[in-house]
């Protein structure tokens, strides 16, 4: 039988905001989910998390499939993961797909070399999430989480692991 945790979080509202968007930004790299109808499909993406604007962006390709779906159901999610420290954030919103020469030019990075030759490349869309919920799931590391792990193994209660909590965005 599951062992019960408590279920209380000494960070604010706004404390939980703050860290879900520092994570986001701080990860980078994040599995992007959407629907097709029949089944979630997820893929990895480089997130140019953008508070300020309440966004969050990514250059994809005008030929990715990921946007047909998007056009469908534009309801999405992304989750990042920072394994080696156990950290991990999820925000899940409204994702639109546009054709912003502008933001495209300003988001474009030298690792965007990879997939094109610049931001002039006319394949290359903008991919905009505005997030509605979010959810932490925060821990003091990697050591201070085994060694938890260790004494409730030891003590028969269950860990504190650290933070978990939902938020509106």
């Amino acid at each position: 039988m599951a062992k019960e945790r408590p279920n209380d979080n000494p960070r604010s509202p706004q404390e939980i905001q703050d860290r879900i968007w520092e994570l986001a930004e701080k990860i980078d790299i994040c599995m992007f989910t959407t629907w097709d109808g029949e089944q979630q499909r997820s893929r990895p993406l480089s997130a140019r998390v953008r508070r300020d604007e309440h966004a969050v962006h990514f250059l994809v390709d005008a030929g990715g499939g990921k946007n047909a779906e998007i056009e469908r159901f534009p309801a999405v999610s992304c989750a990042w993961a920072d394994n080696g420290d156990y950290k991990y954030v999820l925000m899940s919103g409204e994702a639109r797909l546009t054709n912003d020469r502008e933001k495209i030019a300003a988001l474009w990075t030298d690792f965007d070399k990879a997939w094109w030759d610049d931001a002039t490349d006319p394949t290359i869309r903008l991919l905009t999430l505005t997030p509605e919920a979010g959810e932490l799931w925060d821990s003091p590391g990697k050591a201070v989480a085994l060694v938890k792990m260790a004494v409730a193994a030891v003590t028969g209660s269950a860990p504190q692991m650290g933070d978990n909590a939902k938020v509106r965005l």
